[in-house]
């Protein structure tokens, strides 16, 4: 109860303080309290398990697990939760951060006020790039494979599909009319007596961050993405393409990781760099371990991969998407605690290192004790909604040679995206060549008329044509997201008065009034683009409440993060790889020409040193 009373006063002074200062104005370490706080409140009123509509296939009475589970990640995500096991698995539901009773969609009818397609060609069109000049391209591709673990709605189905009015004002010549939208896959496990209440929708995924692209998230596909070659024993598979190392792409990993049917190359770059990591590992513990059957020491390497690919988004993706102190102290607060690097790992995860022993607060997370709060482990739809980020997709990429600098050629997206992917690596361009484009260049930013044209008509491989833009407003109504309004009240946030309140762009508040008319009728994602953020933010401070809740959540309830973060699970020589490494570790570890770039930033996801700028290595050359 003293405890209870103790952080309810904490949490009160700072709601009173953010009535006058906001969070990212305060200092950094007054900042950092002040989101630990918030996210105390997240966690005690953010959290809703769509399971309160029963199950028609449930998995809670599942068999006692494998020996092997209690060490190793499963396939598909079962048994990470030993109590339940079906919690987080593929085939589960996605949870909610707001109550269910706000999670109905409108009818059709109001569904379609105003139109995706207007709301798509109004403002979201891209009329100009707008580059993230803070990032490199590297970012982009690190998060959408990021997505591509946590969440998968499946294939969107076919027949009865969203009726979408064009924008006959503009001209509109798409070539259906209206647009039709396939909706997303019902949720097949939802028993007759439960019609009324909210919809509720499958993770073809597993929930956990549990690296699925690499890996797959069933028993038949893992067993396809296994390398049974002897001397392999162990590792991932590699395909070569003319002459370089790629991941599997044109098989099994280019169907496990697509967006929207597509694939790119930046997706394939950052794929193929963590299959070579996970057989780096396997090496590298077979050397210490070489007793170890193929079968542990693929799933020991897994874990390993896994924890570090969690480290790198923590504390190097996060912090350069984000790049505001007061995250730089709260990310690696996150996974070192505020003891510290330097001090957590000389003591060891879990040894006193503040009034706590094995605190995540004083400790991080990494480690602690595995606890749920509120709710059973999942991803929601919410989250699904802050991540839609396609604006940060350029037009095209300048393909550059890293010994020289020197520009090979301009490349379109949809030229290296799909079936076209592979021609990218067509033997005149390596692989450091391609890494080194992408660390130069830049993201496009995640705001208002900035969404790449290419995505708003897109012919997928199977030749059909979707305009993107439209497709991610629609599934947020469809899936009963809030709009923005509501959903900044939902999650603790003052409702905006006027559009003028959205944006100090006086432009996009008058388009914002022209498309919608009514402020409560904005949709959270184009509110989330209209958003002025806080300094050095890459996204709105509305989609940062959520990820201040979730990219905690996904670490705390995963027991290979918290309660089996140990020795025994991951051998001491696992752990240290995973605390010896960094992005810019592992891309020189596969591509060791690439340390005169690397050298003077200190962190990959930044833009790269070019090799033909004043001062930089190979300056001059051509």
């Amino acid at each position: 109860m003293k405890r209870r009373l103790m952080t309810r006063a904490f949490e009160g002074a700072f709601s009173l303080i953010n009535r006058l200062v906001p969070w990212h104005r305060l200092p950094p370490s007054l900042g950092t309290l002040n989101l630990l706080a918030y996210r105390n409140k997240l966690r005690r009123e953010n959290l809703y398990d769509t399971n309160d509509a029963p199950r028609g296939k449930s998995k809670r009475t599942a068999a006692p697990p494998r020996p092997e589970a209690l060490i190793q990640r499963t396939p598909d995500g079962s048994y990470n939760d030993l109590d339940e096991p079906s919690m987080g698995c593929t085939g589960t539901r996605f949870g909610r951060n707001v109550p269910l009773k706000y999670t109905y969609p409108e009818p059709e009818d109001k569904m379609m006020e105003p139109s995706p397609r207007i709301v798509s060609s109004r403002l979201l069109a891209r009329r100009e790039f707008v580059p993230a000049t803070s990032l490199n391209l590297l970012a982009a591709a690190w998060i959408q494979l990021m997505t591509r673990d946590w969440f998968n709605h499946g294939t969107p189905v076919k027949g009865n599909e969203l009726r979408v009015p064009l924008d006959k004002e503009r001209g509109d010549d798409w070539y259906e009319d209206p647009m039709l939208i396939r909706r997303t896959p019902p949720d097949n496990t939802r028993l007759p007596d439960t019609a009324d209440r909210p919809p509720t929708y499958l993770n073809h995924s597993s929930h956990w961050w549990d690296a699925s692209m690499f890996y797959g998230s069933s028993e038949e596909e893992l067993a396809r993405l296994i390398d049974d070659r002897e001397g392999a024993e162990g590792k991932l598979k590699l395909d070569l393409v003319e002459g370089h190392l790629i991941g599997s792409i044109p098989a099994q990993m280019r169907k496990l990781a697509e967006v929207s049917n597509q694939w790119w190359i930046g997706l394939s770059l950052i794929h193929t760099l963590f299959v070579k990591e996970h057989n780096a590992i396997v090496d590298h513990l077979r050397r210490h371990y070489p007793e170890w059957s193929a079968a542990r020491l693929f799933h020991t390497a897994r874990l390993v991969n896994v924890a570090l690919i969690a480290k790198i988004h923590t504390v190097e993706w996060t912090t350069a998407i984000l790049g505001h102190p007061t995250l730089d102290i709260a990310m690696n607060a996150n996974w070192w605690g505020f003891a510290g690097e330097r001090l957590t790992r000389a003591l060891g995860r879990g040894r006193a290192v503040g009034p706590r022993r094995g605190s995540e607060v004083w400790n991080g997370i990494i480690g602690s004790q595995k606890v749920h709060h509120t709710a059973p482990y999942a991803m929601t739809e919410e989250f699904v909604s802050v991540y839609r980020m396609h604006p940060l997709m350029p037009d095209a990429i300048q393909l550059f040679r890293a010994g020289t600098g020197g520009l090979e050629r301009s490349v379109a997206l949809p030229d290296v995206s799909g079936q076209q992917t592979v021609s990218a690596f067509n033997g005149d361009l390596s692989m450091t060549d391609l890494l080194y484009s992408f660390g130069i260049a830049h993201p496009g930013a995640v705001v208002l008329h900035n969404y790449p044209a290419f995505l708003r008509d897109l012919q997928r491989d199977d030749q059909s044509r979707i305009d993107l833009a439209a497709i991610d407003v629609m599934r947020d109504r469809e899936r009963g997201v809030p709009r923005y309004n509501q959903f900044r009240r939902l999650l603790h946030l003052d409702p905006v008065k006027s559009f003028e309140e959205i944006t100090s762009n006086k432009e996009w508040a008058r388009e914002l009034r022209e498309v919608y008319g009514d402020v409560e009728r904005v949709d959270l994602m184009v509110g989330m683009f209209a958003e002025d953020f806080p300094a050095g933010f890459g996204f709105s401070d509305t989609a940062f409440r959520v990820f201040i809740l979730m990219a905690s959540r996904r670490l705390k309830s995963d027991r290979f993060f918290t309660t089996d973060y140990n020795e025994n699970v991951y051998s001491r020589e696992g752990l240290d790889w995973i605390d010896n490494n960094t992005m810019s570790s592992v891309l020189l570890r596969h591509n060791p020409d690439l340390a005169p770039m690397l050298r003077q930033v200190e962190n990959a996801f930044a833009p790269w040193a070019r090799v033909d700028a004043p001062g930089a290595p190979g300056a001059g050359s051509k």
